[in-house]
C-alpha cells in the first residue's frame, strides 16, 4: 500500500518557490493555501486587486483542500432547517443560495481557465441507509419537498428498484438525486487554481510557514516566516483551517480540528465494478459512508470521523471493513491507498467568517462540507476587501465560539460515539 494519497500520487507535480527573499509589499497577504485561500485570492484578482500573495506552509492543497472526497455541491454543514431556525426563512434562503452559486463559480473556473481536475457532471446521489423504515422513506420525500419550496432546490426522488440498477448491492432503499453536483480531483484543482493565480500576476509560495504576524505602525502588516524572511501587505487573510498551529490564538481556540479518513481500492476489473452511475453516492447515516467510482476505474471510499489521526494501514482496515458491508463482493480487493486528514469544525457547524481587526480578515471551520462553502468565503472576503460590500450580515450568528480545547474534542468525540449507537439501533429497529 502506497503512503501518500491517491490524490498526490495522480496530481500534476507542479511547485511554487519558497518565499525565499524579502519581496516587494503586496495589497493583499492570503495565508493558507487551500481552498478557502486560493478563492480569496483568486476573487481578489477578478475585482482588480492584481497584487496578492498566497502563503503555503506545506504545499498546495495539503490539507483538507486536497484530501477530501470530491463531493462539489451546495449547503453547509448545518442543516438548512437549522438555518432557518437560527435566521429566519429569507437570510437562511440567501446564504443556501450563495452555496449553490459557488457550484456553478467553480465550474466556471474549470471551464474558463481548462483546470484539468477529473470533473464528473453525475449529481450526488443521497442513499436511505435503512431500507427497511417507512419512517426514512417518508422523511427523504418530506426532505426533498421542504428544500423544493423552501429553498428552490430539486431532489428527485429515485426508486429502490433503479438504486439497484445503479449499484450493485442490496444494502440501500430509495434515495434523493441532486443533479446540480458533482464531483473532481481536488488537488488538481487546487493546483490548477494556484497557476491560474499566478499566470494572473499574483504570487504563490508553499513551504513558507507564517511564525509570526505584526501590526505596523505605518497600518498593514509584516509577516515573518520559519526561513526568517517576511513580506509586509496592506491587508491580511488566514485561511489555515485546522492545520494553522498558533499565529493567531483567537482562531484556534475557536474550532476544533476533526480527522476522517479516505481509501482508494486498485483498478477494479469489468466483473468487479458496482456502481453504474456517474453520481457521487452517500448515505443518510450521521456517521455516513461517502464515495465515487473514479476515471481509472478504482473506488474512492471515504468515511468516519475521530479525534486522532491514524496510520494508513490502520485506516485501510477500518474503510474497507465498511467497504465490505455494502460491497461484499470487492472483500478480495486490494487496497492502493489509505490516508487521513483534519477537517476544522466550529461548534455552530457553520463556516466562521469575519474580521478579528481592521485589516485582518478569516476563514475557517468548514467543517467537512467546504469545497463549495470555502468558495464562498473567497467571494464574500474579495467583496469586502475590495470595499465593494459588507460581509452578510448573518455572519455574525456564526462567529468564533470557544471550543474548550481538549474538553471540546472529548465531547465532540462522544457526540459522534453516540450517533453511531443510534444509527446501529435505528437499522436494528427497522429490521
Amino acid at each position: 500500500m502506497q503512503t501518500q494519497t491517491y490524490y498526490a500520487a495522480t496530481a500534476p507535480r507542479l511547485s511554487f518557490p519558497p518565499l525565499t527573499e524579502s519581496p516587494a509589499d503586496v495589497e493583499v497577504a492570503v495565508l493558507g493555501g487551500g481552498f478557502a485561500g486560493l478563492a480569496t485570492a483568486r476573487g481578489l484578482q477578478e475585482r482588480g486587486i492584481t497584487s496578492v500573495a498566497v502563503l503555503e506552509a506545506q504545499t498546495i492543497g495539503h490539507g483538507a483542500s486536497g484530501r477530501n472526497g470530491g463531493f462539489v455541491f451546495g449547503g453547509y454543514s448545518r442543516d438548512a432547517a437549522d438555518l432557518v431556525s437560527d435566521l429566519g426563512l429569507a437570510p437562511a434562503r440567501e446564504l443556501y443560495a450563495h452555496s449553490r452559486e459557488a457550484v456553478a463559480l467553480i465550474r466556471s473556473r474549470i471551464e474558463s481557465h481548462a483546470i484539468d481536475c477529473d470533473k464528473v457532471e453525475g449529481g450526488a446521489l443521497l442513499l436511505n441507509w435503512f431500507k427497511h423504515s417507512p419512517r426514512a422513506e417518508r422523511q427523504a420525500r418530506e426532505q426533498a419537498r421542504w428544500l423544493r419550496e423552501n429553498f428552490g432546490v430539486t431532489w428527485e426522488e429515485v426508486e429502490p428498484a433503479q438504486v439497484r440498477q445503479w449499484l450493485e448491492t442490496e444494502r440501500y432503499g430509495g434515495a434523493l438525486l441532486e443533479r446540480d453536483a458533482f464531483h473532481f480531483h481536488p488537488l488538481k484543482y487546487a493546483l490548477g487554481l494556484a497557476g491560474v493565480i499566478e499566470q494572473a500576476g499574483g504570487r504563490v509560495h508553499e513551504h513558507s510557514a507564517v511564525m509570526a504576524v505584526d501590526r505596523l505602525p505605518t497600518g498593514g502588516f509584516a509577516m515573518r516566516t520559519a526561513q526568517e524572511t517576511s513580506i509586509r501587505a496592506k491587508q491580511l487573510v488566514v485561511a489555515g483551517g485546522a492545520y494553522l498551529k498558533t499565529v493567531l490564538p483567537a482562531l484556534t481556540g475557536a474550532r476544533l480540528p476533526i480527522a476522517t479518513y479516505v481509501i482508494s481500492t486498485e483498478p477494479l476489473p469489468p466483473h468487479l465494478r458496482p456502481i453504474r452511475t456517474p453520481a457521487a453516492l452517500y448515505d443518510n447515516r450521521f456517521a455516513f459512508d461517502y464515495y465515487r467510482a473514479l476515471a481509472d476505474h478504482r473506488l474512492l471510499w471515504g468515511g468516519r470521523i475521530s479525534i486522532q489521526e491514524r496510520d494508513p494501514a490502520r485506516i485501510a482496515q477500518m474503510l474497507q471493513a465498511d467497504l465490505i458491508k455494502v460491497y461484499p463482493q470487492l472483500a478480495a480487493v486490494r487496497i492502493e491507498h489509505a490516508w487521513g486528514g483534519l477537517m476544522s469544525y466550529a461548534r455552530h457547524k457553520m463556516p466562521q467568517i469575519g474580521q478579528l481587526a481592521p485589516g485582518l480578515w478569516f476563514a475557517q471551520a468548514f467543517g467537512g462540507h467546504g469545497v463549495a462553502p470555502t468558495t464562498v468565503a473567497g467571494e464574500w472576503l474579495a467583496e469586502a476587501i475590495s470595499g465593494r460590500a459588507n460581509l452578510p450580515a448573518a455572519l455574525a450568528r456564526y462567529g468564533l465560539t470557544p471550543v474548550f480545547g481538549q474538553a471540546g474534542l472529548l465531547a465532540a468525540q462522544a457526540t459522534y460515539s453516540w450517533a453511531e449507537l443510534r444509527d446501529a439501533l435505528r437499522e436494528r429497529l427497522a429490521g
